[in-house]
């Protein structure tokens, strides 16, 4: 990747150029973790051998009770991990949830995008917002749109690219910002998610191992997630606007992929006016549908049993269904008021085309698939999560340094252990307890795993958007590899680890209450 800049580099820059020159050195993504899969099954053998395993008291998934469990290293190269290895290649590939989302979100973001509707919003965007908003809109929206689960990836990440190169910035600096907003604060919201129901359930079965009285609600962590999303919304634009930018310097349009558009209009034509007037008739259609489907107490779309719209129900748990549709929708009724879809055909032929375009993408999540399955079989993720957590427990320290020392360990968990809800399952009822003997209340704790679960994502290879992330940057600069993106994130990382866990302490050490 060529970086310009007039101006001399910073320690930082130079610094980051190194990142990004090594890590580009390293092979294809698809090599990588095929490697990682050979050490994989053979350090699980090596391991197995000594008898390496823990004791640790967990959180029953299903009965939420709390239970004595004993974790092993698992080798795979003994009869059972053999078989395992044979027999699940396809189920491991078929429950990679990542895979599935993907190509729904795409059914509806191609017809989006071959319309010209995604193109058009932007700019309309870009018109009627400051230059100085464009950033800190984008941060703002990118960390809301965790509340839609994954399909922030898919959409909000590559939009911000598209935004950016609209202005004349470097679109990549707009794919980091969209990167750092949706998996760097991926854990808070202003919005109550499907996230929170889990881990608020797993915090009171831990917290009733101390107190059988004493429990949390969904929007216990409520007025820190608030703070959080403003505080990080301005940390992720100034270090894109401060770091990241200056340091990738002008765009070049010579860099990008074959296909890619670089040119953008500054004007909206008559026809794209006209084509934004009929996605938003399209739009108010949609939502007076599934209002239908959710506003009433009989909707279908609500909890069966309870009855809620918000937490475990139909229409949480298949929010990219709405998120499909209200692309599928608005981008063929922009095509039809702008002239550039019209039929039927039209919309299947551009359905297709975003399809194949995700080739490359698919066969390296056959690939992370394997790897992720075959690492979570060994057990090795889950030995070294207990062992880091007993050497903290152990620790003679007050209440708040270990509540530091925790979102450390959840960080550096993190990096091998993506799942919210998986860690959280084996750290509450070691941590929630602990610390409410401390006098720490529980919703303390489970503040303390945000900030320690969500800056790491941006980072990880193992997170199963990083690649896809990568495949991104290609499209602008046909250079552009892990190194890129790694360079890219670092600041983001960095800054948002240190001064989002400085923002939890200040907020424990005045006593500001977590939520309601």
């Amino acid at each position: 990747m060529t970086l310009a800049s007039a101006a001399p580099k910073s320690t930082m820059q130079r610094f980051l150029d190194g990142v990004e020159k090594v890590g580009n050195m390293v092979p294809h993504p698809v090599i990588i973790f095929l490697i990682l899969i050979g050490i994989v099954i053979a350090l699980s053998a090596v391991l197995s051998l000594f008898g390496t395993a823990v004791t640790f008291e967990r959180i029953n998934p299903e009965t939420h009770e709390i239970e004595i469990a004993s974790t092993a290293i698992r080798s795979l190269l003994n009869v059972e991990g053999i078989r395992f290895m044979y027999a699940s290649l396809i189920p491991n590939f078929m429950g990679f949830t990542a895979v599935g989302l993907m190509i729904v979100a795409m059914i509806g973001a191609g017809v989006a995008e071959e319309s010209g509707l995604v193109t058009a919003l932007i700019r309309k965007l870009v018109i009627v917002s400051p230059g100085w908003a464009l950033t800190y809109i984008l941060a703002f929206v990118g960390i809301l749109a965790s509340i839609a689960a994954d399909a922030g990836y898919l959409v909000l990440i590559p939009l911000a690219g598209i935004a950016y190169l609209a202005v004349g910035r470097h679109p990549l600096a707009g794919l980091a910002l969209g990167f750092a907003a949706v998996a760097g604060a991926f854990t808070v919201n202003m919005l109550i998610k499907p996230l929170d129901a889990v881990l608020v359930e797993f915090t009171n079965d831990a917290a009733h191992l101390v107190d059988p009285n004493r429990s949390i609600g969904l929007a216990s962590n409520v007025w820190f997630s608030f703070a959080s999303v403003l505080f990080l919304t301005v940390i992720i634009a100034f270090i894109t606007d401060r770091i990241v930018s200056p340091r990738l310097g002008p765009y070049n349009p010579a860099l990008a992929a074959e296909g890619t558009t670089t040119e953008q209009g500054a004007v909206l034509s008559s026809e794209e006016s006209r084509g934004l007037r009929y996605a938003g008739l399209g739009l108010l259609a949609l939502i007076a549908v599934f209002s239908l489907l959710t506003v009433p107490s009989w909707a279908p779309l609500r909890d069966p049993t309870t009855g809620d719209l918000i937490g475990n129900s139909p229409f949480m748990n298949g929010l990219i269904a709405l998120i499909m549709l209200m692309f599928l929708v608005t981008g063929w009724a922009y095509g039809i008021g702008a002239g550039t879809m019209r039929t039927l055909t039209e919309v299947i032929a551009a359905i297709e085309k975003s399809i194949k375009n995700l080739g490359g993408t698919i066969f390296l999540f056959f690939v992370l698939s394997q790897f992720v399955a075959y690492f979570t079989y060994t057990n090795m993720g889950t030995v070294m999560a207990l062992s880091l957590s007993g050497v903290l427990q152990s620790a003679n320290i007050g209440a708040l340094p270990l509540l530091l020392g925790f979102i450390v360990v959840v960080a550096i968990i993190d990096l091998l252990l993506t799942g919210a809800i998986a860690k959280w399952a084996i750290f509450a009822p070691v941590f929630v307890p602990l610390l409410m003997k401390l006098g720490v209340e529980p919703e303390a704790v489970l503040a303390a795993y945000r900030v320690g679960d969500s800056p790491m994502n941006a980072i990880t290879p193992l997170n199963a958007y990083f690649a896809l992330v990568v495949g991104f940057a290609q499209k602008y600069d046909k250079s552009a590899g892990v190194g890129t993106v790694v360079s890219l994130m670092l600041p983001y990382v960095l800054w948002m680890f240190v001064l989002w866990t400085a923002l939890f302490a200040i907020w424990k050490m005045l006593g500001l209450p977590w939520g309601v």
